[in-house]
């Protein structure tokens, strides 16, 4: 499977945050209440023996999730303390960033499906490209589910007002908060919608897409 990848070297403003990403998020109530919740809409889509590609893997909490129900989890990460964080926990994981699937990862169709939990394509400018770099790689009717932040959000107005303008930073790192609209028409050329599931009141968003068989 290494074979598949091309990793790079880099840095990111994530590897500070690896020692404490559990602390800062995983770790609390609210983390632990999101997570949970999404593996409630995505451990339906897969089964045993399937190949999922995590986009963002982090520390892996969702890959060793999927992996204990039998699902072989490949993630990719820019960071790479979290990509040593994860490996250290026995997750498959390679330095990589998702605007570099075109060229970090081949050849398709690899995966049997795909994911991305809490903001990891927050901190991607144009969600288009990444969708035809899925497209390439998920097989037909294989089902991806991406969870991030919306423009739109219920979690108080501090929260709310920062995400209406679309874009702002966040410890030196560009965020982005596509409508649901916006994240649907990156989609539609190869994927079909299924739904759409608000996870924390809003905080964040659950898109499920199937990979389109004609395309």
């Amino acid at each position: 499977m290494s074979a598949l990848f091309k990793e790079r070297r880099m840095t990111s403003p994530f590897d500070g945050l690896a020692s404490r990403y559990s602390e800062l998020w995983t770790g609390t109530p609210r983390g632990r209440e999101q997570r949970t919740a999404v593996w409630r809409e995505i451990d339906g889509l897969f089964r045993a023996g399937d190949r999922v590609l995590d986009l963002g893997c982090g520390p892996g909490d969702d890959a060793l999730h999927l992996a204990s129900r039998g699902i072989d989890v490949i993630g990719i990460d820019a960071a790479p303390k979290m990509v040593e964080l994860a490996r250290s926990r026995g997750v498959k994981a390679f330095v990589l960033a998702i605007e570099d699937l075109d060229t970090g990862v081949g050849p398709p169709p690899a995966f049997s499906g795909a994911i991305s939990n809490f903001g990891a394509l927050n901190c991607v400018a144009d969600l288009h490209p990444v969708a035809a770099q899925l497209a390439r790689l998920v097989q037909p009717a294989g089902p991806v589910a991406i969870c991030l932040m919306g423009r739109f959000c219920f979690t108080g107005l501090r929260h709310a007002a920062r995400r209406w303008s679309g874009q702002t930073q966040w410890r030196g790192i560009e965020v982005y908060y596509p409508t649901s609209r916006q994240v649907r028409a990156d989609f539609a050329p190869w994927f079909t919608f299924e739904r759409r599931v608000a996870i924390g009141r809003g905080d964040h968003q659950l898109y499920i897409f199937r990979r389109r068989a004609e395309c």
